[in-house]
C-alpha cells in the first residue's frame, strides 16, 4: 500500500503548532457591543436572561463600558429607546437626548473608544418604520432630511461613526452632506449597505420597542436571496461616501461579505443579530451543543470570509471573559 507522502496532520499535532500556523483570529478588538439605551438613572436591565441585550440607562452604560475598554473590544453600538414616539421626527432632539447625553459622557470618559450609534426612524416613530410613512408608504425622499439631522445630533454629542440602518436610497449622501455642512466631515459613515428583510430580529426589535405597527420592511429591506442586487447596494454605498460597510444578518450572508471582500477595498463589518445569537443559545440551553465553541466557530467563520469587525452580543463576554 503507497502511503501519503503529504501528511497535513502535521500542522494540526498540537495546540502550539495549531496556534502558530492559525490563519483567523478572533480577538476583543474585532468585536463591537451593542447597547439600548433608555432614559432614567440605574437603568441595566438584560431583555432576556443570557441573550445579550441590554437596556441601559446613560449611568449604567458607563459603569458597562468600563471591562469593555480595558478588555480591549473594538467599540460600543448605541441604539436609542425613546420614552415618546411621533409621525413625522418633529421631536427628534428631545427624544435623542438619553442616546445624545450617554454618547457625550461616554466620549468623556473613554475619549478612545471607538462609538458607534445607529441611525434609523423605527424606534423614534409610533408606526414602527425606518422612514416617514405618507399614504400608508415609507416616503423615502422625505425621510432623508430626517435622517441627516439625527446623524449631525448624533456626530454633535461625540459618536465617531454614524449607522444609517434604515435603507432609504441616497441616505449615505444625505448623511454625508448633513454632517460636512454641519462641520462633522471628521465623522465617519458605517452604512448598513447589505440588509435582508430577515426572520431573524425578532429579540431586537424586543429591545428597541421597533417593531412595525403594519405590514412590514420588504419594499425597503432586501431579499434574502438576491445577490447580485446586493452587490449594486453596497456599490452604491461606497459611492455615496460609506466609510465601511455593513452586512446584516452575518451567517446567511458569508457569500455575499466575501463578494465585497473581493470587490472593494472599504472595511466590512457584519452583525451577528439577535436572533443568530438566540440561535446558538437556545440550542445551547437545551443541552445540544457547547455555546462558546459554537459562538467562537461563527465568528471565526465571519472573519474568515472577510470580515473586519463584528458586532454581536457575545463582545461583552469575551470582555469580561479577557485576562487583563
Amino acid at each position: 500500500m503507497s502511503l501519503p507522502t503529504v501528511r497535513l496532520r502535521r500542522l494540526r499535532a498540537n495546540p502550539s503548532t495549531r496556534r502558530l500556523f492559525a490563519e483567523t483570529d478572533v480577538l476583543p478588538r474585532h468585536l463591537v457591543q451593542p447597547y439600548f439605551v433608555v432614559s432614567g438613572k440605574g437603568v441595566r436591565r438584560e431583555v432576556k436572561p443570557n441573550y445579550g441585550l441590554w437596556q441601559v440607562s446613560g449611568d449604567a452604560l458607563l459603569e458597562e463600558v468600563a471591562p469593555l475598554v480595558k478588555a480591549g473590544v473594538g467599540g460600543v453600538m448605541l441604539f436609542g429607546v425613546p420614552d415618546t414616539k411621533s409621525d413625522d421626527g418633529a421631536q427628534l432632539e428631545q427624544q435623542l437626548k438619553p442616546l445624545t447625553d450617554a454618547s457625550k459622557a461616554l466620549r468623556a470618559a473613554f475619549p478612545e473608544l471607538p462609538l458607534f450609534a445607529d441611525v434609523c426612524l423605527c424606534s423614534y416613530t409610533t408606526h414602527g418604520h425606518c422612514g416617514l410613512v405618507r399614504n400608508n408608504r415609507v416616503d423615502n425622499d422625505a425621510t432623508l432630511p430626517v435622517l441627516a439631522k439625527m446623524a449631525v445630533l448624533l456626530g454633535q454629542a461625540g459618536v465617531d461613526w454614524v449607522s444609517p440602518s434604515d435603507m432609504m436610497d441616497g441616505r449615505v449622501a444625505a448623511i454625508r452632506a448633513g454632517l460636512d455642512a454641519a462641520g462633522l466631515s471628521h465623522v465617519s459613515i458605517l452604512s448598513y449597505a447589505v440588509k435582508m428583510a430577515s426572520a431573524m430580529y425578532g429579540p431586537f426589535r424586543a429591545a428597541a420597542d421597533s417593531a412595525p405597527q403594519f405590514g412590514d420592511r420588504t419594499t425597503y429591506q432586501m431579499p434574502a436571496g438576491n445577490r447580485r442586487e446586493a452587490r449594486r447596494e453596497w456599490k452604491q454605498d461606497e459611492l455615496e461616501g460609506a466609510d465601511a460597510l455593513l452586512f446584516k444578518p452575518a451567517l446567511t450572508n458569508l457569500d455575499l461579505i466575501r463578494d465585497a471582500r473581493e470587490g472593494s477595498d472599504l472595511p466590512l463589518v457584519a452583525y451577528q443579530v439577535s436572533g443568530e445569537y438566540a440561535m446558538l443559545r437556545a440550542t445551547a440551553d437545551a443541552g445540544l451543543l457547547d455555546f462558546d465553541r459554537a459562538m467562537n466557530e461563527t465568528l471565526l467563520s465571519l472573519r474568515r470570509a472577510g470580515t473586519d469587525v463584528i458586532v454581536t452580543y457575545h463582545a461583552r463576554a469575551v470582555a469580561h471573559a479577557t485576562k487583563p
